[in-house]
């Protein structure tokens, strides 16, 4: 029997603060944000409701249906995380609905969060969120995927700092990334 609690009711202890990797992907993996407009805005949202709750983005990647992120919570710990998301989710959802005149459908599923307490496990999560446009065909060289943290990471990072992470390993990382994800940004 599968013990794996995601996708359809994940238990979310965010009692500690730490790293976390997340995942969170629209009701039925729908398309909600595809192209370069409404990528913008789910983007830019969720770089600023981190801001706003404290959290410091390390890695992040926005696409149509999902996106993920690496991130330190707020030294108090990571209990704001449910409502951080839910303004983000909330002012989305609202926005795209009423770009659809679709009021009230619903558009956020949930998000699998994982607390990342080894360090090859976080480096190697750091890759794999960079790099995550190259993993779902959209660009050959993730710094040209304008909504992930590649070119910031290369631009901000140190030489050795950018050759460290991304020599590290992904294929055996178990991330639910199955998402078919809109080919057109």
């Amino acid at each position: 029997m599968n013990e794996t609690p995601w996708p359809h009711a994940p238990l979310h202890r965010l009692t500690e603060g730490g790293v976390y990797f997340l995942t969170a992907s629209t009701y039925l993996r729908q398309h909600h944000f595809r192209g370069k407009a409404r990528l913008a805005v789910l983007h830019r949202g969720l770089l600023t409701v981190a801001r706003d709750f404290g959290w410091h983005f390390e890695a992040w990647a926005v696409f149509s249906n999902h996106y993920h992120f690496v991130a330190h919570s707020p030294q108090a710990g990571a209990e704001n995380l449910s409502v951080m998301l839910g303004r983000l989710h909330e002012k989305t959802a609202k926005w795209v609905n009423k770009l659809d005149a679709a009021p009230g459908r619903q558009v956020w599923f949930n998000f699998r969060e994982t607390r990342l307490t080894f360090e090859k496990s976080y480096l190697a999560r750091l890759n794999y969120t960079h790099q995550n446009a190259v993993k779902h065909k959209l660009v050959p060289v993730a710094n040209q995927y304008p909504w992930c943290s590649a070119a910031w990471f290369e631009r901000t990072a140190t030489a050795a700092q950018v050759k460290t992470i991304y020599r590290f390993k992904t294929e055996q990382l178990k991330v639910p990334d199955d998402y078919q994800v809109a080919p057109e940004w």
